[in-house]
């Protein structure tokens, strides 16, 4: 196993000049976290498979992930190369990456993503992910940083797309962040909301907000506490 290359390459058309280009993934069979935190940033003893969502197309530079549109439409192609494909050198982005080129990457997709105006959800999780790079590195004040752009953008997906029952998840990363970021009023009015709406049924989530809670409880008496360690447990 630990003669396995850890990375594969894959095919991927451009949703924005149709060029093909190929990207690395991590293998599967290597995707195992050591750990992981309480808002799901995860630790990984090799690859990271974090370092290799976005894919940069080496020709026109737009820069996306598995979760956004298959093709632009004319306005957003427009938006693109006048905010950020105009500048763009060709170059790939398609063999191993270090931290500081992943970084780069969840950037320029963030710059992408805003440009054509993306989904709240798509850009929520491209400002997590970089707060998570930012921790990795131990950076803690860009992390912050980072974490109250995301939170302010889940918000935005909480008041634009509602909650259906299956939403917890968007719920308890609300709460979450809040707490992470010093927000430990707004924690608890979040976490008791996933927990006290009879229409959530995702008995995980629920358990993991109260965890959270509990833990919430702790720091706001002041107590030394790992932010992680109720659940990390599991």
């Amino acid at each position: 196993m630990s003669d396995l290359i850890p990375l594969y390459s894959i095919k991927v058309q451009c949703c924005n000049c149709e060029h093909e280009f190929s990207t690395s993934r991590v293998r599967p069979s290597l995707k195992k976290a050591s750990r992981r935190d309480a808002d799901f940033c995860s630790y990984y003893k090799n690859e990271n498979p974090d370092y290799y969502v976005v894919r940069v197309c080496p020709e026109c530079g737009f820069a996306s992930t598995e979760n956004s549109a298959d093709k632009l439409a004319d306005w957003q192609r427009k938006a693109f190369h006048e905010q950020v494909g105009k500048r763009w050198k060709p170059r790939s982005f398609g063999e191993q990456r270090s931290w500081e080129v992943a970084l780069e990457t969840y950037k320029l997709a963030l710059l992408c993503a805003q440009s054509i105006n993306d989904k709240d959800r798509i850009i929520a999780s491209l400002l997590h992910h970089i707060a998570w790079l930012y921790r990795y590195e131990g950076q803690t004040e860009q992390e912050q940083r980072f974490l109250r752009y995301s939170l302010e953008a889940y918000i935005k997906v909480y008041e634009r797309d509602g909650i259906g029952g299956n939403d917890a998840r968007l719920l308890y990363l609300i709460g979450e962040l809040n707490r992470r970021i010093g927000q430990f009023g707004d924690a608890v009015m979040w976490f008791s909301r996933l927990i006290n709406d009879q229409k959530i049924m995702d008995a995980a989530m629920i358990r993991a907000a109260r965890e959270q809670w509990a833990l919430l409880r702790e720091q706001m008496r002041g107590e030394e506490v790992d932010p992680d360690g109720l659940s990390s447990r599991g």
